[in-house]
């Protein structure tokens, strides 16, 4: 265990010069995280970069790609999950983008802009770009789209709406505290300038705005409550438009030759599958069906890992990520309610044995929720703040479960459901974890799979007991795991509410003294893992996948994002 975190560390180092955008709550499958931007000492290839020099592109320039579920939405006030993330990166553009080789923001649609001295005040000035309709992109489409999101009054409530309380009176606006949007902090100053406002100086603004959610979206959305549902009535300003959509069996994606830099976009099209199985996905990529296979769209079967890294050595990469893969509680239902039979539940497994002998993917055990390669203060906040909010210990556990279900009056668990959205991985993981429940404390579990819609609806209404979860960072700061969890929080499908760890959270936001954020943090995290075990971390992820030696360009970033948009293929 030692060695590993060590190798871990290593890799941290590396990873944390990157600055932004992953992806959000993810359907991660269980052997693989959403990507990476650095290798870990057993890669056998790099990331492409996308330099064709004197290469030969193929002559047929589609790529062919495997989901492993099939986005609930391509809206992005409404996405919240890593398959929407990669389609949506390749149909939008943001203000900014980022480059996943620098780890730093560029200029998106947003050609330059200034900043105040007070770091407040943004000052965007859009390029001449214009909508897969001709339509030119104007300053409106952004201040129309945030205030979507920050719809107090929208039939279903933007789930990373607070991902513009970084806007001033953005949260106000949420809940109704500011009825009037003009006193938000986004202004169309004219066409092609728009004024952003922030509450607080915020460094990773910039990055934070390649983010889907802060995607502008075209006037017609105004006039079609389901424009996002087919894609005749999607009008989009990034790389490629959407062309085929089957559902539940396949999209595909088309160069979008309006797209301001289409002359930098090799790839004509990009065929998206859409399989939830693992072992027909490696099957298809043997076959030459796939250009590319495994994390962050697809999955390699965790059984598989060891041998096609062998097999396929020069295809074959490995990526620490910054991501965590965890259970988590509905901590409004009994038992649940009582922290000491979440934290026996919690102590009674063995992460090391679940990843040697379950995961096989070089995952490293978590006792925290925010992953290494996440900056701190000073460095690395991994490094800085030790992840040993509790250990694992199983006559602890037992105790702990006793004195629990006494104060619920109860003298056993009853059996209860775990449930996870449909991967063969993520079925062996839970099956494992019952199986170390069962030996270890004696308590019985139903293990429940779910299609990744209906599992994402009962995450989100509570309905469920302990279901799995992963999340990936969408820019490099502890805030992108640590805010979810404040009460009422769009992401936060626990129910739990805690005001001194909200007021920890709001506090971070407001300052700009990076050591006191840090400790702010660091208390919350306590809080969350430590005190009230509204979680149990289960790994840090990998990110394991297979690549065609004549594919190039395609990039992941620290957190694990894909962004296929600048791939291309080599004559084969």
């Amino acid at each position: 265990m030692k060695k590993s975190k060590s190798l871990l560390l290593m890799i941290a180092l590396v990873l944390v010069i990157g600055t932004v955008l992953a992806g959000c709550g993810s359907n991660n499958n269980a052997n693989s995280g959403n990507a990476a931007a650095t290798n870990a000492p057993s890669d056998n290839a790099g990331t492409n970069t996308g330099n064709t020099g004197d290469e030969k592109l193929a002559a047929d320039q589609t790529l062919r790609i495997n989901l492993s579920a099939e986005p609930p939405t391509f809206d992005p006030a409404l996405a919240q999950d890593s398959q929407a993330n990669t389609v949506l990166k390749t149909m939008y553009e943001g203000l900014t983008r980022m480059n996943d080789e620098t780890g730093q923001a560029e200029p998106g649609i947003a050609e330059s802009w200034d900043v105040s001295a007070d770091g407040l005040v943004y000052t965007f000035h859009l390029r001449d770009a214009v909508w897969s309709n001709g339509d030119a992109v104007e300053s409106g489409d952004f201040v129309r789209a945030w205030k979507r999101v920050l719809d107090p009054n929208a039939e279903t409530a933007a789930p990373y709406a607070y991902q513009l309380y970084y806007l001033k009176n953005g949260e106000e606006y949420f809940t109704k505290k500011v009825t009037d949007f003009n006193e938000v902090g986004v202004k169309a100053v004219d066409a092609k300038t728009l004024e952003v406002t922030l509450k607080a100086p915020t460094p990773y603004f910039l990055g934070l705005l390649s983010f889907y959610t802060y995607y502008p979206v075209h006037k017609t959305v105004e006039d079609n409550a389901k424009w996002a549902t087919s894609k005749d009535t999607m009008i989009t300003n990034g790389a490629f438009t959407l062309t085929e959509w089957t559902t539940g069996q396949s999209l595909q994606v088309t160069k979008n030759d309006k797209y301001w830099d289409a002359a930098n976009i090799k790839l004509s099209k990009i065929d998206f599958t859409l399989v939830n199985s693992g072992a027909t996905e490696l099957l298809s990529y043997k076959n030459g069906e796939l250009d590319r296979a495994g994390g962050p769209t697809g999955e390699i079967p965790t059984d598989q890992i060891p041998i096609v890294s062998k097999e396929l050595p020069n295809e074959f990469v490995r990526k620490g990520i910054a991501s965590v893969y965890y259970y988590e509680f509905n901590i409004t239902e009994k038992p649940f309610t009582n922290a000491k039979i979440r934290k026996a539940l919690s102590m009674a497994i063995d992460r090391q044995v679940l990843i040697d002998n379950v995961t096989l993917g070089g995952q490293l055990p978590a006792f925290g929720f925010v992953p290494p390669g996440i900056a701190g203060a000073d460095g690395e906040y991994r490094t800085a703040v030790k992840d040993s909010y509790f250990t694992e210990d199983v006559e602890q556990a037992k105790t702990l479960l006793a004195e629990g279900l006494k104060e619920e009056g109860l003298t056993a668990l009853p059996t209860f459901e775990l449930t996870y959205n449909t991967s063969e991985g993520h079925k062996k993981i839970a099956l494992a974890i019952a199986d170390m429940w069962k030996n270890n404390l004696g308590i019985d579990v139903q293990t429940v799979n779910q299609e990744w819609a209906v599992f994402i609806e009962n995450r989100q209404n509570l309905n469920y007991q302990v279901a799995r979860a992963g999340w990936t960072a969408d820019y490099n700061d502890p805030m992108t795991f640590l805010d979810m969890w404040v009460t009422g929080g769009g992401n936060n499908d626990t129910g739990y509410a805690n005001p001194e760890y909200d007021k920890l959270i709001n506090d971070a936001k407001a300052s700009s003294d990076l050591a006191a954020r840090q400790e702010m943090f660091a208390k919350a995290e306590q809080m969350l893992i430590g005190d009230d075990q509204v979680l149990i971390p289960l790994y840090y992820y990998t990110n394991n996948s297979l690549t065609k030696e004549y594919l190039k360009g395609v990039t992941l970033d620290f957190s694990g994002a894909i962004d296929l948009t600048r791939g291309y293929l080599l004559e084969h």
